[in-house]
């Protein structure tokens, strides 16, 4: 079959793209693929000797391993849930103080702005049990404080920590969905004597549920691979308490030197990413024919 001249543009126009992602992406993906099914050290990187899957059997059967997994997995879905919900509400109450006064959403987005390794830190300094200005002031005025740093406390407070910081994304998600539902939706229901909740509940957000769904993947992935303010903050924590799948990786990888299964579980990692990705994507395709059946 012939091309037509749209047709060749368009390929013509994609070639960049492509060759970016072959250049790019999958020489090291190839590398990672050979590593994942070698032993190989540091001194063995150029000379990988393949065993197989041998590296995602020593993964798979390491206690260590799961324990990060179930820290990840706890962590991205609490932290989602709460960012959401948070979002939607400042969204919602905020939004004919942000509709007047845009200069709020600025302010509103400034926790987004410091990087997440430099916010781990801060807090760190905050939180110190013994520096900290915080355990300092609240032993001064009630004669004790919380080891916010230690294995029984260190999990919630890394939940506040990362909901105070990317609340604001699903807030920003949220405010443009909710603003830009049509007013005479509003107004309409109104006039049929609906009260606020009831045209909350049954109008606004079953228009935002696409939304919904994907700040929810969004924030779940983010949290489930966190890696940079847990590493700052608290590190692996005591007994592991603290160890997030990513930085169980970096463990394996730079202080265990076990580059073979830090691979490995990193391949596991991105396996569990593209699983969330495609549910989200069947969500939001499945929620976009039911608005258009309705």
């Amino acid at each position: 079959m012939r091309t037509t001249p749209q047709q060749r543009e368009g390929r013509l126009l994609l070639a960049p793209l492509v060759a970016f992602l072959l250049l790019f992406l999958s020489f090291p993906a190839l590398v990672d693929i050979v590593y994942a099914l070698s032993d190989v050290s540091f001194q063995t990187m150029r000379a990988p000797e393949l065993v197989g899957f041998r590296n995602f059997g020593a993964v798979l059967v390491d206690p260590e391993f799961w324990s990060a997994c179930w820290f990840s997995l706890r962590f991205g879905a609490l932290t989602a849930v709460i960012e959401c919900l948070l979002g939607l509400g400042l969204a919602i109450f905020l939004s004919p103080i942000v509709s007047r006064h845009g200069w709020t959403t600025a302010v509103l987005m400034l926790p987004m702005m410091v990087a997440p390794s430099m916010v781990g830190l801060m807090y760190r300094l905050v939180l110190h049990e013994f520096a900290g200005p915080l355990p300092y002031y609240l032993t001064l005025w009630f004669g004790t404080s919380p080891a916010f740093l230690d294995a029984s406390h260190a999990f919630w407070t890394l939940v506040v920590v990362e909901v105070l910081q990317w609340t604001p994304f699903a807030f920003l998600l949220f405010h443009v969905a909710y603003i830009s539902i049509p007013s005479e939706i509003r107004e309409a229901a109104a006039m049929d004597k609906a009260r606020p909740w009831q045209i909350l509940w049954r109008i606004e957000l079953p228009m935002m549920k696409a939304t919904i769904a994907i700040a929810l993947g969004i924030r779940f992935i983010d949290g489930f691979r966190v890696f940079d303010n847990v590493f700052a903050l608290t590190g692996a924590g005591a007994g592991g308490s603290t160890m997030s799948l990513s930085i169980y990786i970096y463990q394996s990888f730079f202080k265990g030197g076990q580059i073979g299964q830090a691979v490995a579980a990193s391949a596991l990692l991105f396996l569990a990413s593209l699983v969330v990705l495609y549910g989200g994507a069947m969500l939001k395709s499945h929620l976009q024919k039911r608005r258009l059946a309705a």
